[in-house]
Parts: structure tokens; sequence; C-alpha cells
């Protein structure tokens, strides 16, 4: 069900603003982090930022490889996000212990998992400063896919799909809220 996205509308899987999973992959490690402060920041070339602490272990893999991946877990996942949010991968495997699969996508450079709506593959955008002084990565998206079921024609369709599909909108404390029903403008 997973289709590319046109790099030219791959912002528009983060515009609505929703909880990610940070994943990177370096040395033969993988590891996955929850993250609420992400956001597109240009279209062509399309580039994200992200917050990332130095604190974190997913930090580290990503200053050795480069690369990033951002997922977009939905509804479903919740309680998995939590748990990835909430632990370190200094500690545990937290692929392994909290059976969180990987997709298989040749053409991604950082592991993507499984069962999220949309994700995009990032090489990192090197500004020392930012990331020393404020923990903001920027990155460049060089592929990104979608859910067919929930994105499609360049658009979310979160009205069309069981509620499970709908993205996770971090709001402090472990408390999520999932995007809600469609507003219609007439456009």
């Amino acid at each position: 069900m997973r289709i590319a996205v046109d790099l030219a509308k791959a912002y528009r899987l983060l515009n609505h603003g929703p909880t990610v999973l940070v994943s990177a992959s370096a040395e033969g490690r993988n590891n996955v982090m929850a993250a609420a402060w992400v956001m597109p920041v240009d279209f062509n070339p399309p580039k994200v930022a992200v917050v990332i602490d130095r604190k974190t272990f997913t930090r580290g893999l990503i200053e050795r490889s480069g690369r990033f991946a951002l997922n977009v877990p939905c509804r479903a996942q919740a309680r998995m996000v939590t748990a990835l949010g909430t632990h370190t991968g200094r500690e545990i495997d937290k692929l392994s212990d909290f059976q969180v699969s990987l997709l298989d996508e040749p053409t991604a450079s950082s592991p993507l998992v499984g069962g999220c709506v949309a994700w995009l593959d990032c090489v990192c955008l090197p500004e020392p400063h930012n990331e020393a002084t404020h923990d903001l990565f920027l990155g460049m998206v060089t592929g990104a896919w979608a859910d067919r079921r929930v994105f499609d024609g360049g658009r979310w369709h979160f009205d069309q799909v069981d509620e499970g599909f709908r993205t996770l909108h971090h709001v402090a404390g472990g408390h999520y809220l999932a995007i809600g029903d469609e507003v219609d403008t007439g456009q």
C-alpha cells in the first residue's frame, strides 16, 4: 500500500504537525526515538527541521551517519510511540524489545518503521552552531513515501479511513490527540 510521494509535495507529510519517530543507523546499530518538534522548512529541495537533544542515543547515530528518517506514526501505534520516547537506545535494543518492524525499502538510507502512514528519508545539512546551541538539525528529504490508504493525490484523506490511521499529535506528558475531521471550505 506504500506509494512514492513526489518530493515537491513531501512537506505535506509533516505540515499538519504530527508527532514523528526519528530513526537512524550507524555502525550496525539501528535506533528510533519519538519527537514532537519537527517541521518542513523548504519546498525545493524539500527540507525539514527536527530538534534532537544531545543526550539521545539517536543523535549520536545521526552525527556518525549524516542520515535520518522521519516516520509518521498513527493512532494504532500510540503505545509503541510512547515506549520509544520514554526509553533510551543506550540501555536496550528498542526495535527488538518493543517489536518494531522495519520496512523493506531498498532506496532508503535510514531504517523506516513499519505500520506508519508516511516516511521521509533525509540527509543532514550540517549546521554545527544550530546543532550545538539549539539541538536543531536540518535535513534534505531524499525520498518520501506514504500509505496510499490515507495519503494520495498529494493530500491526506483522514476522513476516509479507520480512526487507527489518524496521526498522533503530542500535547505534553505522554498525552496525544489524533488528527480530527476534515473541514470543507469549498476549495
